[in-house]
């Protein structure tokens, strides 16, 4: 991808430009668990992922932030992944926190998210080297079941940057997770339970 000039050619998908009040919502009532490093498997009652296009796993798309495109509207962009697991959005996640690589970087794609963080994690921790960075909880709206909807819930302190980085975190985080076709919506949570970039208090995204 060195190559890459500033704006993805036509012929690729298309960018979606969420408003600043995004409300991040999303999909099945399993907890599935996200680290930054490593990728975890879990059961197939995942989001739905596209068939394996070759024995190494399925192809899915990380949606991350480009400069300076995103400063002005909070546009985010594709990169091609393939997932080894079939646990496909928590993955993809996973690749969003992790973020772009040095060429997508050379070429201006950037996210936020993995800067946010600070602290252990208050999840448990499936081996001995601390917790996840967050959990994806599926067909639920926070502790609510609503079909359609997923909960990504930060399982570690974040630091916000402002509110136009906010926005572009949950830009990035709801158009990755939503090009799951079962997932319609997304909530996204602070370690605490709270609505992530709701300024007024009042959990708007849980209402």
């Amino acid at each position: 991808m060195k190559g890459l000039e500033n704006r993805f050619p036509s012929a690729m998908a298309p960018v979606y430009r969420p408003t600043l009040f995004v409300v991040l919502c999303a999909c099945s009532i399993f907890v599935l668990s996200g680290c930054s490093a490593n990728a975890l498997t879990y059961p197939s009652t995942t989001a739905h992922a596209a068939s394996p296009s070759t024995t190494s796993g399925y192809p899915v798309k990380v949606f991350f932030s480009k400069y300076p495109d995103s400063l002005n509207d909070n546009a985010v962009y594709p990169v091609n992944r393939v997932s080894p697991t079939i646990a496909v959005a928590t993955f993809s996640i996973q690749l969003l926190i992790a973020g772009p690589t040095l060429s997508e970087q050379q070429a201006g794609y950037f996210t936020e998210l993995n800067t946010l963080f600070s602290g252990p994690s208050n999840c448990a921790a499936p081996r001995p080297v601390g917790g996840p960075d967050f959990t994806l909880t599926l067909d639920t709206k926070g502790s609510v079941p609503e079909k359609g909807t997923a909960t990504l819930k930060f399982c570690r302190l974040t630091t916000s940057a402002g509110i136009g980085a906010d926005a572009r975190v949950m830009a990035e985080i709801n158009a990755t997770l939503k090009q799951f076709s079962n997932i319609k919506k997304v909530v996204i949570l602070t370690r605490d339970g709270h609505c992530f970039g709701d300024l007024s208090g009042k959990d708007m995204c849980l209402k």
